[in-house]
């Protein structure tokens, strides 16, 4: 039903209501202005304050802001009020005005708080479209940002990010918005919807449609749900031009949120190259009824089967439609195997333009993956995972030659293929950095290490050991690298690929070339010839034509490097499945000796590790030494694809494959890894009203992030609605604890970590008070691969607190256990009660944890 705003009664809003610290009685109205409900606001005046210099969002950040909003203790800020920060320092609230097109500009915005009073005469649902801000709270209730929206005006070849459109309610009377900004400039307005339910357009993920080839493929498109209903009977309609009729279910949507959805196309192939229009109806059906909620006319370009295009696929992190780019091989023989240069774009990139920047090869089909967004994920996390979910898919679809693929990219994309390339060297055959960082450590930080000056910070940086660049380097050796970095480059500084050179020649790495072109900056281009030089650089695709990768019956002696078996495990023949200290450094040294059909070399902090058998001419014996260590002569039976050893208090011994039961590559734990294979987000109904509105607005918190930054779309269930048996492999992220969320009892009944009303306990360990929060991963019984997560409190504080904490963030991490108490937001590090791992065997008196004050 289309949603008419017929509201004839006028309502005041005012975008800054200040008091003096009498009384309101005393109220000072700066900008005050009447407007009909169907009207757009742009905000215009507000009150800003200054965080501390470099204060950024890590796991411990005390902010004085977030611990009143945590603890109940928010106050309407004053002009002229000061805030004192954790390092002492003093800032005070300052009015702060937009120009005429309302864009606020300051130095104040690159890292502030602005706030701002809205009055309305009647509780209304309005859609909040604002640019510059990281997220913002409205009445207490958390909401996506909009970080990287920063003008009005975008050319077409550029990413645009004017999409975030959110439906909030606003009360009747009085409502507090505050922002969150870091990036220099801002402006929001609030305008109501023209529907309860509708398609937003400005965020669509579609492929390119080939002339002559039959269309059979997904897009997707947003949906805004301005109503109070949970949506579970949408689908959407698409006809191709000229085409049949398709129609795809919709997902869950809940109440006033947003979804991207996917829809498919099928049809028989488009004879001539235009631009051709899908149309689409958003429908509704209940029993015998169709409505019509919303539609949209997208256009799609029509390419020749050669022209750099979009395809699509299904996401396995979420089941969304994501795309990637494709520059084909010029050389047309379907028969003949194609090399694969798989490119990583740099940040505020799109995959299709950054696919674009290289003339067409003969010998090889150029790929771009998306990072889920133009800046994404930095390439690590979901944006590692997207890159390789597409080098598996390409694999499948082309005929490859998988001994020619090679890794490339600029600037975040640089990074990507450092970072990438250390952790699965056996997958390419060369890589190609340029203007590449290294590491959040050596680039964002700028080698600051002040997470490692206590226990506590050191076992939470292990959570993010796979971002620690320079502790793979090892793992470079087996591959060829040509590094280019313009050496005026203000943006990536050219000493990160300098500094990356020295530790290769520390580490006697020899096969690699450093490149770095004089009087250029970071996006260069010099010679007439098609194709953009800093990234289709020909010297380096000649490095790249003179490598090749060996086959893996080839290779006689390995050196592998990895911090988290979960992320990285295998290299050729050898696998570390598990590890002695979880994600610290482990590492082997190994040899293949054919004719003897012996593996013999040395270890580190290796528990349990693995060896294709695959690559022996016989399989009746092997002969297996390990760390001065003669394990002996190990019968082979005829059909055995692999050999397993364990670490027993420092004696190797063949053992069974591993169980679900226990941590192994397939399921290693840490927090972040449990967000994909298909995840869902289940929120707790049965606690206070307080914390059931917590639990679905922290849930609708995330996946409003993991859409904003991942072009995700993931379902959220109320505990009441979640049927555990429909998705028996799904990863579960649950909110709320075990008296809040029904879902505990199927999923966590036998977790040594149980969260409740006032109590947590670990093992043995109880802990009372009713301001604890919680964030733990655990297996999901009853799978081989599946966890669950959970974001928990022992009260409305302890589930506050968990709010603002960064997992999702790019080089941010945590354990698979953590539990804190409001210290945490008020005074930092002293409010982690406890943080570690569990043990091999998931128990926690096998595990490693640290505890505050030894607790």
């Amino acid at each position: 039903m289309e949603f008419r705003m017929k509201f004839f009664l006028k309502i005041l809003i005012v975008c800054l209501y200040l008091t003096n610290a009498n009384s309101e009685e005393h109220a000072t109205i700066l900008h005050k202005s009447k407007i009909i409900l169907s009207d757009t606001l742009t905000m215009h005046r507000g009150l800003a304050l200054q965080l501390p210099r470099g204060y950024s969002e890590t796991i411990i950040a005390p902010n004085p802001v977030e611990a009143n909003l945590a603890l109940g203790n928010w106050n309407v800020p004053k002009e002229g009020k000061s805030v004192t920060f954790a390092n002492g320092e003093r800032h005070k609230w300052s009015a702060i005005i937009a120009d005429s097109t309302g864009w606020f500009e300051d130095s104040v915005l690159t890292g502030c708080y602005l706030y701002f009073l809205v009055e309305m005469k009647k509780r209304s649902v309005m859609l909040l479209e604002a640019m510059g801000n990281e997220m913002v709270y409205i009445n207490g209730v958390p909401r996506s940002g909009n970080a990287y929206g920063l003008k009005d005006n975008w050319e077409p070849w550029e990413p645009n990010f004017q999409y975030s459109l959110l439906p909030v309610m606003l009360e009747k009377g009085k409502n507090d918005f505050l922002f969150r900004c870091q990036r220099g400039r801002f402006k929001a307005k609030i305008y109501p919807p023209k529907k309860q339910v509708m398609f937003n357009t400005r965020d669509i993920t579609i492929p390119d449609f080939i002339i002559g080839e039959k269309i059979g493929m997904y897009g997707a498109i947003v949906i805004i749900n301005s109503s109070q209903e949970i949506l579970q009977n949408l689908s959407i309609q698409s006809v191709i031009e000229n085409g049949k009729q398709t129609e795809l279910t919709a997902p869950i949507i809940q109440p006033q949120s947003v979804r991207k959805t996917g829809f498919y196309l099928n049809g028989d192939g488009i004879k001539n190259k235009r631009t051709t229009n899908v149309h689409l109806k958003l429908v509704r059906k209940i029993k015998d009824k169709i409505e019509i909620l919303d539609t949209a006319i997208i256009p799609f370009r029509v390419v020749n089967s050669l022209d750099n295009h979009k395809e699509t696929f299904i996401s396995e992190i979420d089941g969304s439609v994501q795309y990637y780019g494709i520059n084909p091989a010029s050389d047309t023989c379907r028969e003949k195997s194609q090399t694969l240069f798989l490119s990583l774009h740099g940040a505020s990139v799109e995959a299709i333009n950054q696919s674009g920047s290289y003339y067409p090869k003969t010998w090889g089909h150029i790929i771009a993956p998306t990072n889920r967004r133009p800046y994404g994920f930095n390439w690590e996390g979901w944006g590692r995972i997207d890159a390789l979910e597409v080098l598996d898919i390409v694999k499948k679809k082309f005929k490859i030659d998988e001994n020619r693929i090679y890794l490339t990219g600029h600037s975040m994309g640089g990074h990507g293929v450092w970072h990438i390339g250390s952790l699965y060297p056996d997958q390419f055959a060369a890589i190609g950095p340029s203007a590449g960082w290294i590491s959040f450590w050596t680039y964002r930080f700028r080698g600051q290490n002040y997470l490692d000056t206590t226990d506590i910070r050191r076992m939470i940086r292990r959570a993010t050991t796979p971002s620690e660049t320079f502790q793979h380097v090892e793992n470079y050796k087996q591959l060829g690298a040509y590094i280019l970095h313009g050496s005026e480059d203000d943006n990536v500084y050219p000493e990160q690929s300098r500094m990356m050179v020295d530790e290769l020649n520390k580490h006697n790495y020899k096969d690699f070339i450093y490149h770095e072109q004089k009087d250029v900056g970071h996006w260069w281009d010099l010679s007439d010839e098609p194709g953009v030089d800093c990234v289709d650089w020909a010297p380096m695709f000649d490095f790249f034509a003179r490598h090749s990768r060996p086959e893996k019956e080839h290779i006689r002696e390995i050196n592998f490097t990895t911090s988290n078996p979960g992320v990285s495990a295998k290299n050729n023949w050898v696998m570390i499945d598990a590890q002695l200290e979880q994600l610290k450094m482990s590492s082997i040294s190994v040899r293949f000796d054919p004719g003897v059909q012996r593996f013999a070399g040395i270890t580190n902090n290796a528990a349990r590790i693995a060896f294709d058998l695959d690559i022996f001419k016989m399989k009746d014996s092997v002969i297996i030494e390990l760390d001065s260590q003669k394990v002996g002569k190990i019968p082979i039976a005829h059909n055995q694809q692999q050999i397993w050893l364990e670490n027993k208090f420092g004696k190797w011994q063949t053992c069974s494959e591993p169980t679900p039961n226990v941590k192994n590559s397939n399921r290693y734990g840490t927090l972040k890894e449990t967000f994909r294979n298909r995840v869902i987000f289940v929120y707790g109904t049965h606690g206070s009203d307080e914390e059931n509105k917590w639990a679905f607005n922290k849930a609708r918190y995330d996946a409003e992030k993991f859409w904003y930054q991942g072009n995700g779309s993931i379902d959220i269930y109320a505990d009441i609605d979640f049927n555990s048996s429909k998705y028996p492999d799904c990863n579960i992220i649950l909110y709320g604890n075990r008296n809040t969320n029904t879902a505990w009892k199927k999923l966590l009944d036998d977790s040594p970590v149980q969260v409740g009303n006032n109590f947590v306990t670990v093992g043995g360990k109880k802990i009372k008070g009713n301001q604890l929060g919680c964030i733990f991963v655990r297996p999901r019984k009853g799978t081989e691969k599946a966890s669950v997560a959970v974001i928990t409190g022992s009260g409305l504080v302890g589930m506050k607190l968990t709010t603002r904490i960064p997992y999702m963030n790019p080089g941010i991490g945590l354990p698979d256990f953590t539990l804190f108490n409001p210290q945490l937001i008020t005074d930092g590090e002293k409010g982690i009660v406890g943080t570690g791992f569990f043990g091999l065997d998931w128990s926690v008196e096998n595990g490693e944890f640290v505890w505050q004050n030894n607790r």
